[in-house]
């Protein structure tokens, strides 16, 4: 089928650049359309027949036949992408995957415009060359499109997250959708799809929430001074055990309740626990709770910060220094008056 292909494509060549005849003086399809023009701008519609049979119906089924393979191509290039990435994606990775599927496709359709445009007689070299000029213009005009296609690629090389981690990069939180070529797609906790450039996410920090199975729960806590230590750290416990069933345990894992630091107001305390990645934000609060619900079991109180103010009144013999003097003001039309002088 590919040999019967080949050769109706090199029929219809031969027809439309006009070295299908015995005679092979038949004028290309360039010549044919300037010889009719000025045949008809002469008043001459006797070429009109001849030309459209034998230049532009041969032209319009090359087109047609080129248009065909390149769909037959996509859908090609579409089932290849598609059969091989994912058994990349189930067994490697699904972010290479889904690199790989591209890769797969643009390589396959860039064969099979290019194998059409050849045989319909496009000068490769010279759009080559076209081209060529193009990119380092349209480079110097899409410097941070470049950006952006150069942080992606390093990201797809050295996977700082994949898809499906939970991360933190470019001021964004959320989970990570899709990695593209120019951009990162991540989905926020409240349902909220952001697209980030891949220049923001490489040239800034990047906090992968997810990548450790394991995190680590801390709660800080302050209690009043008068509180009992013994006592505080009694009901911080019973807190902490109130988990036991989803603590982590291991080396370096566990439980703490930890005496940080004397406050200015309060008596500071770290609450820890090691519990699952998936986990974590749900047993924050739940502890956060608990912890608060024991304290309030052991009448134990969170002071919360405030300022005293005292006033001290001045005696009166120091009052006199901050009084400011008392200025009577002159009577309206005091100066014109003239007192009258005794006789």
């Amino acid at each position: 089928m590919a040999e019967d292909t080949q050769s109706v494509i090199d029929s219809l060549t031969n027809i439309a650049s006009g070295t299908g005849t015995a005679d092979g003086h038949r004028p290309s399809f360039g010549e044919a359309t300037q010889q009719v023009i000025g045949e008809f701008a002469n008043g001459d519609m006797s070429g009109v027949v001849d030309y459209a049979t034998m230049q532009l119906v041969p032209q319009l089924l090359l087109a047609a036949l080129g248009l065909g393979i390149i769909f037959l191509g996509y859908l090609v290039a579409t089932y290849l992408a598609r059969v091989i990435s994912r058994p990349v994606c189930r067994r490697v990775d699904e972010t290479l995957g889904r690199f790989v599927g591209k890769v797969v496709f643009y390589s396959i359709m860039f064969g099979v415009v290019g194998s059409v445009l050849s045989k319909m007689g496009l000068p490769l070299g010279g759009l080559a060359a076209m081209l060529a000029a193009a990119g380092f213009a349209i480079g110097l005009a899409f410097q941070g499109t470049l950006s952006n296609f150069a942080s992606g690629v390093l990201m797809l090389v050295f996977r700082p997250f994949k898809v499906g981690d939970v991360v933190n990069a470019a001021g964004v939180m959320g989970k990570v959708n899709e990695i593209d070529l120019f951009t990162t797609t991540l989905d926020t906790p409240d349902n909220r799809r952001i697209i980030v450039p891949n220049s923001s996410i490489s040239g800034g920090t990047i906090e992968n929430i997810s990548h450790h199975p394991h995190r680590r729960v801390e709660v800080p806590v302050g209690v009043a001074y008068a509180a009992d230590t013994e006592a505080t750290r009694t009901a911080l416990n019973a807190a902490v055990a109130k988990f036991e069933a989803e603590i982590v345990h291991g080396e370096g894992r566990g439980s703490a309740v930890v005496l940080s630091s004397l406050g200015p107001s309060s008596v500071d305390w770290l609450v820890r626990m090691w519990v699952p990645t998936k986990e974590f934000f749900r047993l924050k609060e739940a502890l956060t709770g608990e912890v608060k619900h024991q304290l309030d079991v052991a009448t134990i109180s969170i002071p919360f910060p405030q300022m005293d103010v005292h006033v001290h009144r001045a005696d009166s013999e120091d009052e006199s220094l901050f009084q400011r003097p008392r200025v009577r003001p002159a009577r309206r039309g005091s100066e014109n008056q003239v007192m009258p002088q005794a006789s």
